[in-house]
């Protein structure tokens, strides 16, 4: 799954390549994806041109002249950047520029989304203005007061978006090893030193993998084949059975509100 730094390294990998291009056409093969009115959508972007690639969280946000067109890769969500090539089944949104490639969204499992909004208002209203700030930006001792009552697990709380936003399964594995908190431990029961190191370990989990260019782990691949070396950086994730990196306690598997979760059970009791 596509987490921040795999965001940021698509955002990275576009961005060079489709500033100023200009939108000639579009194509919309997956209607479903779209969560705006599909006629605009499909309709509005036309003779607009790409001013800026950015993001908020894990949503990738195109700048056009007067609107912007964000998109949230979910599980499997990918762009790539073709010219005369035949469609993919698994392409379900094709922009037509004006250099003559295409910019295709290629979504296996079709759980990405669409939305097109006007650009001086589109980080007030859904999806942006529930997406909370990520580890770098978020104000410490303000994210603990917001936590500290809560009785779900840390891992549960990490997760949420609304809160503190970039992390994903992979992330939070890494972030509360390095922190030596246990995942399923209530935020409620949580000391504020201990919020403060888990968001401090969130923040250079986050910077190394993006420096990295994300994690290249199982289906997911960034466009135009970049990959990934974090993978080469995992501490826990994905390492059950072998030994912990700093103990050498074989690592665990568990399942955390659902999600697959790896853990030290010694260094994280």
């Amino acid at each position: 799954m596509p987490e921040l730094p795999e965001v940021e390294t698509v955002v990275q990998t576009l961005k060079p390549r489709l500033i100023k291009e200009t939108i000639t056409a579009m194509k919309i093969l997956f209607p479903k994806m779209v969560k705006t009115d599909s006629s605009v959508f499909q309709t509005k972007p036309i003779g607009q041109t790409i001013q800026d690639i950015h993001r908020k969280g894990k949503f990738i946000i195109f700048e056009l002249d007067t609107d912007v067109l964000i998109f949230h890769l979910r599980m499997e969500g990918k762009f790539f950047i073709k010219k005369d090539e035949p469609f993919d089944k698994h392409e379900h949104l094709v922009l037509y520029l004006s250099s003559g490639r295409t910019l295709r969204y290629h979504d296996f499992r079709k759980f990405g989304t669409a939305h097109l909004l006007p650009i001086e208002t589109y980080q007030e209203v859904s999806p942006l203005n529930q997406v909370g700030p990520e580890p770098k930006d978020t104000n410490l001792h303000q994210y603990y007061v917001r936590i500290k009552d809560s009785k779900r697990p840390i891992k549960a709380i990490l997760l949420d978006q609304t809160k503190m936003s970039g992390l994903g399964n992979i992330y939070v594995d890494e972030t509360l090893f390095q922190a030596r908190i246990h995942p399923e431990r209530k935020a409620v029961d949580l000391k504020e030193k201990e919020v403060v190191n888990i968001v401090l370990a969130a923040r250079e989990v986050l910077a190394k993998a993006v420096a990295l260019g994300g994690t290249t782990i199982r289906s997911y691949t960034s466009s135009l084949g970049v990959h990934g070396r974090f993978q080469n950086e995992l501490k826990v994730h994905t390492k059950a059975g072998e030994p912990c990196p700093v103990c050498g306690t074989p690592i665990i598997k568990i399942k955390v509100t659902g999600r697959g979760t790896y853990v030290c059970p010694k260094c994280q009791k």
